[in-house]
């Protein structure tokens, strides 16, 4: 497996079976499967700063290494999601919505599964507390490469500004909401202070891509050890072309 793989789960819990947004949703018992796995192969969980500085040739870059991401910030990742961690000992990183924090995930009432709670701020300071990164996912979860640039910008930098003032620490990483990004995107990213953000493109990680625009590989609800393994270790190369700011 070369470079990084920057999984991305979102729910984690118990679910009846779905044939649709089937990568929104992780069965809790698969999920601790997934994470034994791990640990059973010594595959190094990286957080996101330790990958960043990977990425960037300030830190040594581990073979066969993963980061853990949740998007959206469900009050699910607490319930079900972070005793599987701690009990293994791995770091993750939840991508919270600012502005709805303590809201419901609205975007997910059209699902066949009841519309998650959003983690409050108090959950938020816990977790950061307990070593769990809180990283941004925009201020109203809408589709940034949609927007004007001064609307991009908006999201991006009140998001961060409101985490850092929650939080009172730094907020240095970021998720597109859908992945949707574009050019001016992460030129707003770059603007609003972030150094590191992440997509849906597929692929692993390597130093060849923006900071802010870092690939991720999606764990469905249908995946056991095999695919899970499978994707860790088979689908390394990129789909699409990746976006660069200009010099980087």
């Amino acid at each position: 497996m070369s470079g990084i793989s920057i999984l991305m789960y979102h729910q984690v819990g118990h679910f009846a079976p779905m044939q649709t947004h089937r990568a929104v949703y992780c069965d809790v018992g698969r999920f601790r499967m997934q994470m034994r796995a791990l640990r059973a192969l010594r595959v190094p969980v990286l957080s996101m700063g330790q990958a960043v500085a990977a990425l960037s040739g300030q830190a040594p870059m581990p073979e066969r290494a993963v980061v853990l991401t949740f998007d959206d910030g469900c009050e699910n990742f607490y319930e079900h999601a972070l005793p599987v961690l701690q009990e293994m000992g791995f770091p993750a990183i939840v991508y919270a919505i600012a502005g709805l924090t303590g809201g419901v995930a609205r975007w997910m009432a059209t699902h066949d599964h009841p519309t998650p709670p959003l983690m409050s701020w108090a959950r938020l300071r816990e977790l950061a507390g307990l070593g769990v990164e809180i990283g941004s996912h925009a201020w109203s979860h809408i589709r940034l490469a949609d927007q004007p640039a001064e609307v991009q910008h908006r999201e991006l930098w009140e998001s961060r500004q409101r985490l850092q003032d929650e939080l009172g620490r730094e907020v240095p990483h970021v998720c597109y909401p859908y992945g949707s990004h574009d050019e001016r995107t992460l030129e707003a990213a770059a603007q609003a202070g972030y150094t590191s953000g992440v997509t849906c493109q597929r692929g692993a990680a390597t130093p060849a891509f923006d900071r802010l625009a870092l690939p991720r590989k999606a764990i469905s609800y249908g995946d056991n050890v095999a695919g899970f393994l499978w994707k860790l270790y088979a689908k390394d190369a990129p789909k699409g072309q990746a976006l660069r700011r200009p010099g980087c």
